[in-house]
């Protein structure tokens, strides 16, 4: 799995200027980002690779997913867009060519998959590209769990194929090590949303305006808010959480519900939530986030009974603790960014009863502390946010090794310095 990136790393040519001497020039390394489609919350993060002074990178996906269940991003005239159409085989089989034409391109010396092991365009794209000398990196989970069985094996063969990861948390760069990667071939990247957006609309927000919205939702404004975003499936156990609520009745800490999303369990929960007489306001899918980050932002605590991802990210970066269950095999890789006690809690996997002592530290006060708020904003600026991504990528497909706790401003200052020499 090894490759030279002598040629990446600091690349210079050299070319004759106006008056007839040789000159040195940087130059950036031509990078391909291949996906099945971009999802709207990867705008930000394509927006600002888009937009590097260390690599030229190139995006190649369709312009919407193939299953038709999340909004695509829409891009600005700064993104080098080629589409690249999808086609269901049989769920979750998917096909790609432009995956295969992008690693046998001339055009490009890095290929970036999204590392998806049902989908086969990855599987030849990857080893197509390596045959021809390209570097190859993964973008992706990675392992969520210790890879075990026939299961395992199929996943330890499919990430094989790069010669470098970029995954999202420290736990599955962890199942790397445990499986024979060394620590500087995985790149740990974090996840993002558009946290400058989101930090924008955070400036804006009152107490005030947190208490009319929960005046104009609640007939009973004054008791604390739980909030879930997420689609509403059956692997989120949202039925847990309206078990919980109801729990919560008969306890100091009753609480009205925000849930934002759709999905094939509306009927069914709206169903329960009368019959155990709760209070709870069905948004809807929402992408508005002016209207998320007031939803949100009205809330005590954001509860996620089952598996969680982004949600975490989500609410973290408007103040407002996550509670979900402590099972890791079972969880996404947002789940990391939990801090017990500061910016969350954990509760026992699919136990009611436990579920209810993790929401009900966080319902004693109407809206989170400062202290809680401020944990919760220094972990999103540290590290899931699309700069510190950003920075992670640019760092990758530039050769250097991995480091998981780089200073962001020290690296900014760096390509800075870069950009003035060159």
């Amino acid at each position: 799995m090894s490759y030279d990136s002598s040629h990446v790393v600091d690349r210079e040519d050299s070319k004759t200027n106006f008056e007839g001497n040789r000159v040195t020039i940087h130059t950036r390394p031509p990078v391909a980002v291949v996906y099945h489609f971009f999802p709207h919350y990867r705008k930000a993060i394509v927006e600002q690779l888009a937009r590097s002074l260390r690599a030229d990178f190139t995006f190649i996906g369709d312009d919407h997913e193939y299953l038709n269940s999340i909004q695509p991003a829409v891009f600005s005239s700064k993104v080098k867009f080629h589409l690249a159409p999808t086609h269901l085989i049989g769920k979750p089989f998917m096909w790609q060519w432009g995956a295969v034409r992008a690693a046998m391109s001339r055009e490009f010396e890095t290929i970036i998959f999204h590392a998806v092991p049902h989908w086969p365009c990855t599987w030849i794209g990857g080893i197509v590209a390596r045959v021809l000398g390209k570097r190859v990196f993964f973008w992706g989970h990675g392992y969520l769990s210790r890879p075990r069985g026939l299961k395992g094996l199929f996943r330890r063969a499919f990430y094989a194929i790069p010669h470098q990861h970029m995954v999202y948390s420290r736990l599955a760069k962890m199942y790397f090590m445990e499986t024979g990667w060394s620590p500087e071939r995985v790149h740990v990247i974090y996840n993002s949303m558009d946290t400058l957006v989101q930090q924008t609309q955070r400036d804006m927000l009152t107490r005030e305006k947190a208490l009319a919205l929960r005046a104009e939702l609640f007939h009973d404004a004054s008791k604390p808010v739980i909030i879930c975003t997420s689609r509403l499936i059956p692997m989120r156990r949202l039925d847990m959480l309206l078990d919980a609520i109801a729990s919560l009745r008969v306890t100091p800490c009753d609480a009205n519900l925000i849930l934002v999303g759709d999905g094939p369990e509306k009927n069914a929960l709206v169903k329960r939530a009368q019959e155990l007489g709760l209070h709870v306001h069905f948004e809807g899918a929402c992408y508005d986030e002016q209207r998320l980050a007031a939803l949100i932002s009205s809330a005590s605590v954001t509860v996620s009974p089952g598996k969680t991802g982004l949600t975490v990210v989500h609410s973290l970066v408007y103040g407002v603790p996550v509670v979900t269950h402590g099972d890791a095999d079972d969880q996404g890789p947002e789940w990391e960014a939990m801090i017990p006690g500061r910016t969350g809690s954990y509760f026992e996997n699919n136990n009611v009863a436990s579920l209810v002592s993790a929401i009900m530290p966080w319902l004693q006060q109407p809206f989170p502390t400062d202290d809680t708020r401020r944990a919760c904003h220094e972990l999103i600026d540290r590290f899931w946010n699309p700069t510190y991504q950003r920075r992670a990528i640019e760092r990758a497909v530039c050769g250097a090794e991995a480091d998981d706790l780089f200073d962001v401003r020290e690296s900014e200052s760096e390509s800075e310095s870069e950009s003035e020499s060159a």
